[in-house]
């Protein structure tokens, strides 16, 4: 496995959506253009969408092909490369929606994962919100309030300010609302069923719904909204400069912060660390890195040299 492998930089994969804003080029100064880009897939190893590897072997190649081909060059032992790591900017409502679980994707989705994901919010506009859970008691009140389109008495919102971090287990009903920039990190699915659009248009049409799928799987009754979210002021008691911080643990993945402020050193067991630097500027084993790079640690990236003032997202996959 060649050192040159060790740390692999990612050129993300961009997507233009009705809700999409411009921030992905203001804040971030990616060389995308349109006044519609909502998502920046920065890690991304997926059919609709994978990004490319800048660096190494598989330059000019994408993460997908390089997963396929070298299962162990991240600690796989299946080409399925497990996590994607996204920046979205929501300049304005996406669409209420619910990810099915694994085993309910593999049945009625031609075997692919389900979707389990987290938010880490970047930025808020004042007054930002997001759709998390709903009211209904049973399925059959679920269904009769969707059927009459009550959807401002069925779904709940809560606030949200930057640097606090939403759950989002498969099952969930949630919405992203208009004014937030956040990073999410999920697994390697693009299962989403839409449960309302707004009656607006797209490209002429209205969106595609998947109500008779979403009550398949909607959690019913809804967990409470306030434990799905950490707050940025609990995040912070924890916080330890120059020291991995956990933020969340999800049956798929495990969600880090690091704070740099200086040298950071960290001793790898192996497999893969997606990371996204989401502040500030630095270096990785003497490898100049800013705000809105991506990159991988791989299997061959055992000692890990961090430096500057930065701060960072790394996720690992968690495996049964």
């Amino acid at each position: 496995m060649a050192d040159r492998d060790a740390i692999l930089f990612l050129i993300p994969y961009f997507t233009e959506n009705v809700w999409g804003g411009t921030r992905l080029h203001d804040v971030f100064g990616y060389d995308v253009t349109g006044s519609h880009i909502g998502e920046c897939w920065g890690i991304s190893a997926h059919g609709h969408g994978s990004s490319l590897i800048r660096n190494g072997r598989f330059a000019g190649r994408t993460l997908r092909e390089a997963a396929a081909e070298d299962p162990p060059l991240f600690g796989l032992t299946t080409p399925e490369f497990p996590l994607l790591v996204k920046l979205i900017d929501a300049a304005d409502d996406l669409s209420i929606q619910v990810h099915p679980d694994d085993e309910y994707a593999r049945i009625h989705e031609n075997g692919s994962p389900g979707k389990s994901e987290c938010w880490y919010i970047l930025d808020a506009l004042p007054g930002a919100e997001l759709v998390l859970g709903h009211r209904a008691k049973t399925r059959e009140e679920l269904k009769e309030k969707i059927e009459r389109g009550e959807m401002a008495a069925l779904f709940r919102t809560v606030p949200v300010f930057p640097g606090d971090l939403i759950h989002i287990p498969p099952g969930t009903v949630h919405a992203i609302k208009g004014g937030i920039l956040l990073l999410e990190t999920q697994q390697n699915s693009d299962i989403t069923y839409r449960v309302y659009d707004y009656d607006r248009l797209w490209q002429g049409k209205k969106r595609e719904l998947h109500v008779e799928k979403s009550l398949d799987v909607i959690r019913v009754p809804a967990e409470d909204p306030g434990k799905l979210i950490t707050r940025k002021e609990e995040i912070e008691r924890q916080e330890t400069e120059n020291r991995l911080q956990v933020l969340m643990e999800d049956p798929h993945f495990t969600l880090f912060r690091l704070r740099l402020k200086g040298r950071a050193e960290l001793a790898r067991d192996g497999g893969f660390t997606a990371v996204t630097v989401i502040r500030g500027a630095g270096s990785v084993n003497g490898l100049s890195i800013r705000k809105g790079d991506h990159f991988i640690l791989t299997d061959a990236c055992r000692e890990v040299m961090f430096a500057g003032d930065a701060e960072l997202i790394l996720s690992e996959a968690v495996f049964s």
